[in-house]
């Protein structure tokens, strides 16, 4: 298998109201681009959430911290003014997902408030348009324990399997996999930021060439409680 990814370019700054999937459709136009049956259509949340109305003034820290705490359903580490929290979605991540990155000053972007909706919403709206069978992947920038450096992961997803499990199957030894589930859409989010960058303004892609079908959730990538060792 091979995989191709193509940035969506002359998407213009999204502000509130703004129909994403509509202006997706225009930057493929101007890129070039046509929808195909399989494709993955990969979505920064910034631009998801800025449609939705998911951004509010923070004009100082403390009204950033403020923000990060309100998002917060629970705080699990402070380090000086950085929380590490869980949000209502059940992720785990930085101040909450709230961020200042590529967005007005005196502003602050939230996470959506369902982002596994949030990707449906958009996944049904292109396929309506094209005619195409696609999938659509909402990510966001997370640090990972252990080790440096920042990745894409996926926040939410529609049409995908979130998971690929291949608990049970033979390995290239014909060992039987005892534990082995593959984060596939978290591969997709960080491969596609490849191409899209965090300070080009391209803030869509498309990945093309994988060969994978099905329903899940982004909230499927969650750990249980009683298999975090870490918290």
């Amino acid at each position: 298998m091979s995989i191709e990814i193509f940035p969506i370019h002359g998407i213009p700054e999204i502000a509130p109201g703004d129909d994403l999937a509509a202006i997706i459709l225009r930057g493929l136009a101007a890129s070039d681009l046509s929808l195909i049956d399989r494709d993955v259509v990969v979505v920064t949340h910034k631009v998801v959430s800025k449609a939705e109305g998911r951004i509010e003034a923070a004009v100082d820290d403390a009204e950033y911290r403020r923000l990060a705490e309100r998002e917060a359903r629970a705080i699990l580490r402070r380090r000086g003014d950085l929380i590490i929290a869980q949000t209502e979605h059940g992720f785990i991540c930085a101040n909450a997902g709230v961020d200042r990155s590529n967005v007005p000053d005196g502003h602050a972007v939230l996470l959506p408030i369902d982002s596994d909706r949030s990707a449906h919403g958009i996944r049904v709206k292109l396929e309506r348009a094209t005619g195409a069978t696609v999938a659509v992947v909402v990510t966001d920038t997370f640090g990972r324990p252990w080790r440096r450096g920042l990745v894409d992961v996926a926040i939410g997803v529609s049409g995908l399997p979130a998971i690929l499990d291949l608990r049970g199957s033979p390995d290239a030894h014909n060992r039987t996999m005892d534990v082995t589930e593959i984060a596939v859409v978290d591969e997709i989010a960080a491969a596609a930021d490849l191409v899209m960058g965090k300070a080009d303004a391209i803030p869509a892609a498309v990945v093309r060439g994988i060969d994978l079908i099905g329903d899940g959730r982004a909230t499927d990538l969650i750990r249980p409680p009683e298999e975090d060792m870490f918290r």
